[in-house]
């Protein structure tokens, strides 16, 4: 569809309900560095950095400690707020259980389940006790669920007891490296299954107190798995991704103190988990986790009901609404929503004006890898939208089009509207530090200090971003072009760098 049909959305200080961090691109840009965010977050460079600490722990000093971390909201019961103190406490507890289980620094725990307290609890309370934390998606078929299980190695498995019901206790018994799996009951019930760890006992027998194993900002604390069953790979993410995580949570989110964030892009998804946990905690700010499937009707009362400011969404949940129709929207005053972003999958270009048609806000399209951990590239809240592309690079992060060499060198294309794989400097603190057990293709994804995303893409002259396909996609199947804006605004960035 030609650019022309999708106008720029430009941007007024009217429309914008607080000042925002990115303000002005440029000189953010120019004066930012990765040092100030340290220390915005207390962490000296090169120190302890325990990315649960940074999340939760540090802020009981403060006022936020006893500010709603987590309000869980569901269909049948009343919303349940757990304060960033609670967190704390119950994180405690999960990193004691851990430990009396022998679980501890390095070791792999794999959590399966769906948006329930317990995920929450065991992510963040694993990562307390440095132990490696694998997120898994409770929407994946059983054999998915299978091939990550394996491929982790994890000695300890946390899930729900309807999903064990539903095949998890065949695939855990299948596996040797796996030693302990820990069951969480509805609601925090008990359970009384073969061969496993009833959670709740654990958790009632467990201490609330437990100091954060200072790990360092290159230990390991996560693995996130991309790709299908046949090119499954596991890519390695660190505690000292927190820093980039709380930047995008500045940049990409706008986050300011009081802000309430919801999250409906999959938590096991690394868009969910730095969207859905870890920004808005490192910011201090109220999540709400919706324990019941998306759908329309429901998500207009809980973005109106909760006061939702910050909405993140995968681009299925937008379109769910577009579907929905506009006379749905229109039954509810999204009056506390000033910023809607997209992440996780493309956006059709046409969604983005009826954000701002239907909604009252344009949806902010935003880019992200499992390699990269956060979001690096993003339409942000002051800056104009050109539907269709991706936005500019975040503050500290540096991109370019390149084409690839037969040598395993690559060049970079310096003139706008050409299109190339996009391609980082590498250096972020989210960037990924390997595959599990894979050097080989993790070597294959770098060219000299330039990560290769795969990711074919165009950008125009002010180093707007504009997808056009992967790379390892046939021309026939695709995703769409995307077509840059039939003018140009200003001189060409220099040297081929995006921003």
């Amino acid at each position: 569809m030609a650019a022309t049909q999708f106008p720029e959305i430009r941007k007024a200080a009217a429309d914008l309900a607080v000042h925002s961090h990115l303000a002005d691109y440029e000189s953010v840009r120019r004066l930012f560095t990765w040092d100030t965010m340290r220390r915005e977050l207390g962490v000296v460079a090169g120190g302890f950095v325990n990315i649960a600490y940074a999340a939760v722990d540090r802020h009981l000093p403060t006022p936020v400690g006893d500010r709603v971390a987590l309000r869980f909201v569901s269909r049948n019961a009343a919303p349940r707020d757990v304060t960033y103190l609670e967190l704390a406490r119950r994180t405690n507890r999960f990193a004691n259980v851990l430990r009396t289980l022998g679980v501890g620094r390095g070791d792999h725990v794999f959590v399966l389940a769906g948006r329930v307290p317990e995920f929450y609890t065991a992510v963040l309370g694993a990562l307390k006790n440095g132990s490696v934390v694998i997120p898994c998606s409770s929407g994946l078929g059983m054999e998915s669920v299978r091939a990550r299980l394996a491929a982790s190695e994890a000695g300890v498995l946390l899930t729900t007891e309807a999903l064990y019901r539903t095949g998890v206790d065949e695939i855990a018994s299948e596996l040797r490296h796996l030693t302990h799996m820990l069951v969480a009951g509805e609601n925090g019930t008990h359970t009384q299954l073969p061969g496993t760890v009833d959670l709740a006992t654990r958790m009632e027998r467990a201490v609330d107190t437990f100091d954060a194993v200072r790990t360092a900002a290159d230990d390991v604390a996560l693995l996130q798995f991309a790709g299908n069953e046949a090119t499954l790979k596991a890519a390695i993410h660190v505690h000292g991704a927190a820093i980039a995580h709380y930047a995008s949570g500045k940049y990409a989110l706008d986050l300011h103190d009081h802000d309430v964030v919801w999250c409906t892009v999959d938590t096991a998804t690394a868009a969910g988990l730095s969207y859905g946990i870890l920004a808005p905690l490192l910011h201090g700010v109220r999540c709400i986790v919706d324990e019941a499937a998306f759908d329309a009707a429901r998500a207009y009362r809980v973005l109106a009901g909760e006061r939702v400011s910050v909405w993140c969404a995968a681009p299925t949940d937008v379109r769910v609404l577009m579907e929905a129709g506009a006379e749905l929207a229109r039954r509810h005053r999204l009056r506390a929503l000033r910023f809607v972003a997209s992440a996780g999958g493309p956006l059709d270009p046409a969604t983005v004006g009826w954000g701002r048609d239907v909604l009252g806000r344009a949806i902010h399209e935003q880019w992200v890898q499992t390699e990269t951990g956060s979001v690096v590239i993003a339409n942000t809240v002051a800056q104009d939208i050109r539907p269709g592309s991706w936005g500019r690079p975040l503050p500290g992060v540096d991109a370019c089009v390149v084409e690839r060499s037969d040598g395993g060198g690559c060049r970079v294309i310096d003139a706008p509207g050409v299109e190339g794989e996009l391609a980082l400097g590498a250096g972020w603190p989210s960037m990924f530090h390997g595959y599990l057990h894979d050097e080989e293709h993790f070597g294959e994804r770098f060219a000299g200090d330039l990560y290769l995303t795969g990711d074919r893409v165009r950008r125009d002259t002010d180093g707007h971003v504009w997808f056009v396909r992967r790379a390892d996609d046939v021309l026939a199947g695709g995703a769409p072009a995307r077509t840059l804006p039939p003018r140009e605004r200003t001189a060409p960035c220099g040297r081929g760098l995006i921003g």
